[in-house]
C-alpha cells in the first residue's frame, strides 16, 4: 500500500465525485450505436459526393472526346486554301459525302453553293474548331 493513502481499501486515493451519474451498460451500448450511425452517415455522404464528382468528370470526358472527334473530322476536311487561326470557315458536304471548307458563307454563295451547308467554324490556335451559331 502507498504511504500517501491512509484510507480504507474501498476508498480511492484520487478525487472522485459520487454525484456523477453511474455508467450503465445500456448507456454505453447506446452511445456506441449512436456513434456508429454518425460515422456511417458521414461515410455514406462522402462516398455519394465522390460518386457525383465521378459522374461529372465522366460527362466532361465524354464532351472532350466528342469535341476531339469533331476536330479530327474537320481537320481532315478538304480545303483549297491555307487555314489561319482566328478565321471563320464554312463547311459544306458535296454530292459524294465529302466535307470541304470554303471561305464563302451560304449567303455569299447564294444559289451557286457548291454543296449542302453543314455549319460555320472558327479555327483556334490549338487547331480545334469552335462552332459559330
Amino acid at each position: 500500500m502507498d504511504d500517501r493513502h491512509r484510507g480504507r481499501e474501498a476508498s480511492s486515493p484520487y478525487p472522485i465525485s459520487r454525484l456523477a451519474p453511474a455508467f450503465q451498460m445500456e448507456d454505453l451500448a447506446a452511445r456506441v450505436e449512436s456513434s456508429n450511425a454518425v460515422v456511417n452517415a458521414v461515410t455514406t455522404r462522402r462516398l455519394e459526393l465522390i460518386a457525383e464528382q465521378m459522374r461529372a468528370l465522366r460527362a466532361q470526358a465524354e464532351t472532350v472526346l466528342r469535341e476531339a472527334e469533331r476536330d479530327l473530322r474537320l481537320n481532315a476536311a478538304r480545303c483549297a486554301f491555307r487555314r489561319k487561326p482566328g478565321e471563320v470557315y464554312h463547311l459544306y458536304r458535296d454530292q459524294h459525302g465529302e466535307l470541304l471548307f470554303s471561305m464563302l458563307s451560304p449567303t455569299e454563295w447564294g444559289a451557286r453553293a457548291p454543296a449542302s451547308f453543314e455549319g460555320s467554324y472558327r479555327l483556334e490556335a490549338d487547331q480545334s474548331w469552335t462552332p459559330q451559331d
